[in-house]
């Protein structure tokens, strides 16, 4: 499965569970450590916690292996790395704060996926 398949896939999760202003950013011709950032929010921290379950099973039963997470227990940013594929799933405030859309502005805004 490509990295492109693995984000059409992790964004299909993310919509089930009502994840909100999904974005898609393709990192590949400005960053070595993926192909996309996925950058995703909930309205609160068991919806924020509920996202990443269901990412990482969708994609586990894809056979997908989870690199690393963080900050799942905080659920106010939780980062999940799928390898090629990093989501990100924020509570609105610290989406704001960290505004990654604007930092990885090199990258270009995947429109429709």
């Amino acid at each position: 499965m490509d990295s492109k398949e693995i984000a059409k896939l992790a964004i299909a999760a993310l919509e089930d569970k009502k994840a909100e202003d999904i974005k898609v950013i393709d990192i590949s011709e400005v960053s070595v450590i993926a192909d996309y950032f996925i950058i995703a929010n909930g309205t609160n921290n068991s919806q924020i916690q509920a996202l990443s379950d269901n990412v990482e099973e969708k994609l586990g039963q894809a056979g997908v292996s989870l690199r690393q997470i963080e900050g799942y227990n905080n659920a106010n940013w939780i980062l999940l790395d799928f390898h090629d594929v990093i989501i990100h799933i924020f509570d609105k405030e610290n989406r704001l704060f960290y505004d990654l859309e604007r930092i990885w502005r090199d990258g270009k805004l995947v429109e429709d996926f």
